[in-house]
């Protein structure tokens, strides 16, 4: 059953759904970003890789020309706005290979394991990312690996004005606004990414972390033992 917080969810990036999709093409930078993240993946061709959070569609591109023709994406999102826009991609690329799942992407179980997870802005919106990050190293396959893309507040010495500006960021991008949290929700999100990240770095038997614009984006990647 859905609670208040997940219909909320829903229907804010529903309604953004195409706002969402023109920042995450057009925004300068993003695209190396996401080609970076989908290299923390070290795919291969005819794996099998799936996306959480698939949003749009805008990794796709970038995982199915690791994979190839023979492997296969699989991108999951609980929002029907931003699948239905993720669909209508898949069909005008004309990717067979390519498939999209409205489920939960921390309750989501699938027929075969998969050789790599992707979670792009994901994990600071969940309410147990360490739990969702465990429940995405099982499902995959041996040896396979997960990757994270996430921002947050940096921590360098010249942060004050970058994170100013990012915490207006996520205030306008909070589904359920300021007044939903117990504590700032630049905080809370800081505290979720960094949960993610020593989630993945305590199950995985290597890790690449990097970090890019200004030290807000932080991309890890994990093989999972």
């Amino acid at each position: 059953m859905a609670t208040d917080a997940t219909t909320a969810a829903q229907q804010f990036y529903g309604r953004w759904a195409d706002f969402y999709d023109l920042l995450a093409r057009a925004t300068p930078g993003l695209g190396r970003l996401r080609a970076r993240a989908a290299d923390a993946l070290a795919l291969a061709p005819g794996d099998t890789v799936v996306e959480m959070g698939c949003g749009t569609g805008a990794n796709f591109p970038h995982l199915r020309e690791r994979v190839g023709p023979e492997g296969r994406v699989v991108g999951v999102d609980f929002t029907q706005g931003m699948l239905t826009r993720a669909r209508d991609r898949i069909e005008r690329e004309g990717w067979r290979n390519v498939h999209c799942v409205r489920a939960d992407a921390t309750d989501v179980a699938f027929r075969e394991d998969p050789d790599a997870v992707l979670a792009t802005f994901v994990v600071g919106m969940l309410a147990d990312p360490e739990a969702a990050v465990n429940r995405w190293a099982d499902s995959l396959a041996p040896g396979g690996r997960l990757a994270l893309l996430d921002a947050a507040q940096t921590s360098r010495w010249f942060g004050w004005p970058v994170n100013r500006a990012f915490r207006g960021l996520v205030v306008a991008s909070s589904p359920s606004g300021v007044e939903a949290y117990e504590a700032a929700p630049w905080t809370v999100l800081d505290e979720r990414v960094a949960a993610a990240r020593r989630a993945l770095r305590e199950r995985a038997d290597e890790t690449t972390h990097t970090e890019h614009a200004l030290g807000v984006v932080r991309i890890t990647g994990g093989r999972i033992g």
